[in-house]
């Protein structure tokens, strides 16, 4: 059972201003994710690195992403939201801060509308990615050294935004099973396991689009659609984003299960889309087969976190969220390792082929699962539309109910 009690300690910032902060530092940190995938060009040349080393590479960094999700991903469940965030900003600790965030902004989202947090989670994500790979993109293009100048400028921010972090209402008593929760890990309480299973295919599929572009556009640019414009990586990364952040909120405006299943739709049009260009060295196929795949990537990023979202109780969001990142990272890197790893053999071209045939499949098998787990189950979820008629919730009668200003104690 869950009880309720206001946060009394002291002065901090109200509802509104709590969520705009959490939004940002989800695109900040963001930003800091996609901003070094322009520049690994720059690495292949500077230091003779091979695109197997350039995704060896970012497969590391997921892979610090995801033992960050497994390790210490649920910890706000137990000692707070702040802090958690606070450190991870500090740190520039992507794999930390995600399943806090997306659980913040769940909890500080506009009274009786609690969708808009995993629509805030979804557009910011992919709004951070398109800012920190079209920067760094320019910065190719006018710099000698752009990483010695975007990266001291991402961690001036996060320090600001840190700060910022300190000033918000915690929502979450502190509980002395910290350590305890270090142990257990990540697990899924048994009541979201059905949506949380049956969004797993289009994550898959979404999140092995935004591997390719992160760990290879720049180098499909340049090699094989031959467009030799130093910032046009860069760009490529932000078209697919900034058309991820239009299909989050296009999904906004949609169920849960019919945003996922139109993005799985769309991601499979998308990947054809980078085939034909890939074939016929087209920029202007490619720029499309961008957009349709980012579309796809936003409508299945928003939805499936909404219907996760959902069916979590409160007391596990961070847990549950982290979970979802935790398959989202392994999706965003595993693939590009392989593609990496297969290149010197196969070529970068015929590799490039085998991995979106794998999106398209992917893709594919998100689109059938999710109509058939629509068909047998109606999907009972809202739009998230702040214009919808959504009565707030009885805190008399649901004692779970969000509280953005009150803080969570579990008994």
């Amino acid at each position: 059972m869950n009880t309720v009690s206001h946060f009394t300690g002291g002065r901090r910032l109200g509802q509104s201003a709590s969520f705009s902060v959490l939004v940002a530092a989800n695109v900040l940190l963001m930003a800091s994710t996609s901003a070094p995938s322009p520049i690994y060009p720059l690495y292949l040349e500077r230091w003779r690195f091979s695109v197997t080393m350039l995704t060896v590479v970012f497969a590391v960094y997921v892979a610090g992403l995801v033992g960050a999700l497994l390790t210490v991903g649920s910890l706000s469940d137990h000692l707070g939201r702040r802090p958690v965030l606070v450190a991870s900003l500090l740190l520039a600790a992507a794999g930390t801060a995600t399943g806090t965030l997306a659980a913040g902004l769940v909890e500080f989202s506009p009274e009786g509308h609690p969708q808009v947090g995993p629509m805030m989670t979804a557009v910011g994500t992919s709004l951070g990615l398109a800012i920190g790979g079209g920067l760094a993109g320019l910065l190719v293009q006018v710099s000698l050294r752009p990483d010695a100048e975007i990266f001291p400028a991402l961690t001036l921010a996060l320090v600001v935004l840190a700060a910022l972090v300190l000033a918000i209402p915690e929502t979450v008593v502190r509980r002395d099973a910290g350590l305890a929760a270090l142990r257990r890990g990540i697990r899924v309480p048994r009541e979201t396991r059905r949506e949380f299973f049956a969004a797993l295919p289009a994550i898959l599929a979404s999140w092995s689009v935004t591997g390719l572009f992160l760990a290879l556009a720049p180098s499909l640019v340049r090699d094989i659609v031959h467009v030799r414009l130093g910032a046009a990586g860069g760009l490529s990364i932000t078209v697919l984003f900034i058309a991820n952040s239009a299909g989050g909120l296009w999904a906004a405006r949609r169920s849960a299960r019919g945003a996922t299943l139109l993005g799985a739709v769309l991601l499979s049009l998308g990947a054809a889309g980078l085939a034909a260009a890939l074939l016929f060295a087209s920029p202007a196929v490619f720029i499309g087969g961008s957009i349709v795949c980012g579309l796809g990537v936003g409508l299945t990023f928003e939805g499936t976190l909404r219907g996760i979202s959902d069916a979590t109780p409160a007391k596990s969001r961070s847990q549950v969220f982290s979970a979802a990142f935790m398959v989202s990272y392994a999706a965003l890197g595993l693939p590009s390792l392989a593609a990496g790893l297969a290149a010197p053999w196969w070529g970068l071209e015929t590799t490039s082929y085998l991995y979106i045939a794998f999106i398209g499949a992917l893709s594919l098998t998100a689109a059938l699962h999710t109509f058939q787990h629509l068909a047998s189950r109606p999907d009972q979820s809202r739009p998230s539309r702040l214009t919808s008629p959504v009565k707030a919730p009885d805190r008399r009668r649901h004692t779970s109910a969000r509280a953005p200003l009150g803080v969570r104690e579990t008994a």
